[in-house]
């Protein structure tokens, strides 16, 4: 939802993955260049991990992650397709899905897909920077690629690059709080997620909705983490999924007698969003219980309808993790470091911080 604050964002998931497979190739000829041995074949397996690495994402990516399937994560949805489309290439994937796995024997490829310096995220920074006009997403991905280098089986950045992985963590935090958790973009997917919270309450009630055949068997059916893979039509309804799906069904919706739902609907086509506070404290009982009753006299709802209008809710951001595959430098005199003990930057520490912010939504007009 990030167009309804910048509205050049409306690229695609595709496109990610093109820029993705470019810098993995780019990647590969760099290690080689520098003496690493990587075959036809695992360059070949790494560009087709990298390719397919978001191939799980549904409608409006992580907007839906958890409301149209309950409980299962885009990466076990790209891991199930991948083994469906080795079964239909005769084999030619398995090394493909070792890598991107990480049970390939070289885990510096693996490493390349998914990891704290991964050409996934190097290229949705520069594009997501790009095609919304933040300019402090852009990071040098060339210079950081011709700075990579393997030690011990593992990724490590040559140490005359480390001001650039400086530039490169604080631009991803930066594009964090000004793109992916703008206030605007968090009230825009909580309407799509209670909306769509509120159609599946209908149709479990016995509700015909107006959908598209594959949206309405997530909507009349309860598909979660134990049954989704139990059954391959839950697959194919999941891959014939797209945003158009799921805007066809709220422009109708917009007209459905159900108030809840209507209200939602217009309130998004509208752009009419939520009003969202964001802080570092959890919001009181007692300002939610005014907010909630305001709601209810507003739009004349149920006391058990106002959850749909007036919630709280917490966002996460991180932008090192120093625990989950840490950015090592090779230093001149061969030793690795960290790259949060090897930088100079005294705030570069504090970007290991798990910073955790509360939010409350509201319609406006209370």
């Amino acid at each position: 939802m990030t167009h309804l604050v910048y509205p050049g964002a409306l690229h695609t998931r595709f496109h990610h993955a093109l820029g993705a497979m470019h810098l993995m190739s780019l990647a590969i000829n760099l290690l080689k260049s520098k003496g690493h041995s990587i075959t036809e074949g695992e360059e070949e397996a790494a560009i087709l991990a990298i390719l397919l690495h978001d191939i799980g994402h549904g409608p409006f990516s992580h907007a839906l992650e958890h409301s149209l399937v309950t409980g299962i994560r885009h990466e076990d949805i790209s891991a199930k397709l991948m083994n469906d489309l080795n079964i239909h290439f005769e084999g030619r994937l398995s090394h493909a899905i070792e890598i991107f796995n990480g049970t390939y024997h070289k885990k510096f490829l693996h490493q390349l897909i998914s990891g704290q310096l991964d050409l996934d995220r190097m290229d949705y920074l520069n594009r997501d920077s790009f095609f919304t006009g933040v300019s402090e997403g852009v990071i040098s991905f060339d210079r950081i690629i011709k700075m990579f280098n393997v030690h011990d089986d593992d990724l490590v950045i040559e140490e005359k690059g480390i001001y650039s992985i400086e530039k490169f963590l604080i631009a991803r935090r930066l594009m964090y709080w000004q793109v992916y958790l703008h206030k605007t973009v968090i009230s825009g997917e909580m309407i799509l997620v209670k909306l769509l919270e509120r159609a599946k309450e209908l149709s479990a009630a016995g509700t015909e909705l107006f959908a598209s055949p594959s949206l309405n068997h997530f909507l009349k059916n309860d598909i979660n983490e134990a049954n989704f893979f139990s059954q391959h039509e839950n697959l194919e309804h999941f891959t014939n999924l797209d945003d158009q799906d799921i805007y066809a069904a709220v422009k109708v919706w917009t007209k459905h007698p159900d108030k809840i739902l209507s209200t939602l609907c217009k309130m998004l086509t509208s752009r009419n969003l939520y009003k969202v506070e964001m802080g570092n404290e959890k919001v009181g009982a007692d300002r939610l219980n005014f907010l909630q009753d305001a709601a209810i006299n507003l739009l004349e709802i149920k006391p058990e309808e106002a959850r749909y209008f007036v919630f709280t809710d917490s966002i996460q951001n991180r932008a090192y993790n120093a625990g989950v595959g840490n950015i090592k430098i090779l230093m001149k005199n061969n030793d690795i470091v960290d790259i949060a003990k090897a930088s100079d930057l005294s705030n570069l520490e504090s970007l290991q911080k798990t910073v955790e912010k509360y939010i409350l939504c509201y319609p406006r007009g209370i």
